[in-house]
């Protein structure tokens, strides 16, 4: 079994002003409601963020997102996972504002959305591929500018007339191991669910038709720029 020092937490009502720290914005950062909504804003001078108190190694987390409405162009809302230190693990989610009425454009090197599989990524450690399990990652989120590259490579620019551009998140939930300390003598007993969970074959049927339907791109197939 694992040898844990650190609790697993449950969190399902969450309380932003408990759970997340606003590190970024000069006070463009809010959080109302009593706790149960989180606002980041962007304007000319500066946008804003925020992360987690704790870090986790393993877990399930939940958060929903409104992105920017209207029109957003050259705006980026960031949500993701990053470890501390320069050799660092990430798992990220960069939605790209757009034109009112066009797609999201949606970067990512994570695995669901909406409970929906998009990516797999199996652990192939024993063939030197590195695997994300060992380094504890705080939850961050930012929204930001990125008039120069986020839409069609800058050739939109973002309408300042439209801020400031607002982002709300709602309904954080984790069951995750807050790290404290890890000992790697591990086994699947008496663990929760998603500690050996699978992607069973529906999941993968879902995942071929989002891939096939929405993908624009994927580095992992593309061997000219990515040989290695």
């Amino acid at each position: 079994m694992c040898s844990f020092h650190g609790g697993l937490v449950v969190a399902q009502a969450s309380d932003f002003n408990k759970d997340f720290d606003i590190n970024w914005g000069d006070g463009r950062a809010k959080i109302l409601d009593s706790g149960e909504l989180l606002a980041l804003f962007l304007d000319k001078d500066s946008g804003s963020g925020f992360h987690s108190k704790n870090k986790y190694l393993i877990g399930k987390v939940d958060m929903q997102i409104k992105l920017v409405p209207g029109n957003s162009a050259g705006t980026v809302t960031s949500y993701y996972l990053k470890s501390d230190g320069t050799s660092w693990d990430e798992i990220d989610f960069e939605f790209l504002g757009n034109l009112s009425g066009d797609p999201c454009v949606m970067h990512t090197n994570a695995f669901s959305v909406d409970n929906t599989p998009i990516r797999e990524f199996r652990n192939l450690e024993s063939k030197g591929v590195a695997f994300p399990k060992s380094q504890p990652m705080r939850i961050h989120s930012m929204l930001w500018n990125a008039n120069d590259w986020a839409r069609r490579r800058g050739l939109v620019k973002t309408d300042w007339t439209q801020a400031p551009f607002t982002a709300s998140y709602r309904n954080f939930s984790a069951e995750a191991r807050v790290w404290a300390s890890w000992s790697s003598s591990c086994s699947p007993m008496g663990q929760p669910a998603w500690f050996t969970a699978k992607m069973d074959a529906d999941g993968q049927l879902k995942m071929k038709s989002v891939q096939k339907d929405y993908m624009i791109f994927n580095y992992c197939t593309d061997t000219k720029r990515f040989p290695s």
